[in-house]
């Protein structure tokens, strides 16, 4: 499925009747829902058991492979990967690639050591982050220094009220 978007109509005037029914309906749906999804669990149980072992072995075979495939490339990579990084084969390609560049500490060295000497030697380098500490404005929401002040900042509390229905799904029956 798609993401799709969904109008709902407004309905106003609903019956007490109308509610009960709803809510019945609500209710039957859930469970059914509830019954048909374990049933496809049990069966998709018993299929993933069935390949279960089969896929345990071709796992361990194609772990010792390639092993035994990188190892070789490993030592022969002189002479292999001399114009290329790829080795084409009839079954396919392997080689190495490249990761992606990142920094790392020399041996002896911690990034807190790196940063005082960026500060020194190449401050345009050190970076300096101002951001609002959102969760301490809403985790101090209701002292008077921030209560007060809030509004004057441009700030405003909200809570955002959803509609739910939970059903006691042992009491309900299909």
């Amino acid at each position: 499925m798609g993401n799709k978007r969904v109008k709902k109509a407004v309905i106003a005037g609903i019956s007490l009747a109308q509610f009960e029914e709803a809510l019945s309906k609500y209710a039957g749906s859930d469970a059914r829902k509830l019954e048909i999804e374990a049933k496809q669990e049990v069966e998709v149980n018993k299929i993933r058991s069935k390949y279960a072992e089969e896929l345990s072995y071709l796992t361990q075979q194609m772990d010792t492979s390639l092993e035994v495939l990188q190892t070789y490339c490993t030592e022969q990579k002189e002479v292999l990967f001399v114009k290329r990084k790829t080795l084409k084969t009839v079954y396919g390609s392997l080689g190495f690639r490249l990761g992606t560049p990142k920094l790392k500490t020399l041996r002896g060295n911690t990034w807190a050591m790196v940063l005082e000497r960026l500060k020194e030697k190449l401050p345009d380098y050190v970076r300096t982050s101002e951001e609002p500490a959102k969760d301490l404005l809403l985790a101090d929401r209701e002292k008077e220094g921030v209560a007060g002040n809030l509004r004057d900042i441009g700030l405003q509390v909200v809570q955002d009220e959803t509609f739910f229905v939970e059903m006691k799904r042992e009491a309900v029956t299909a």
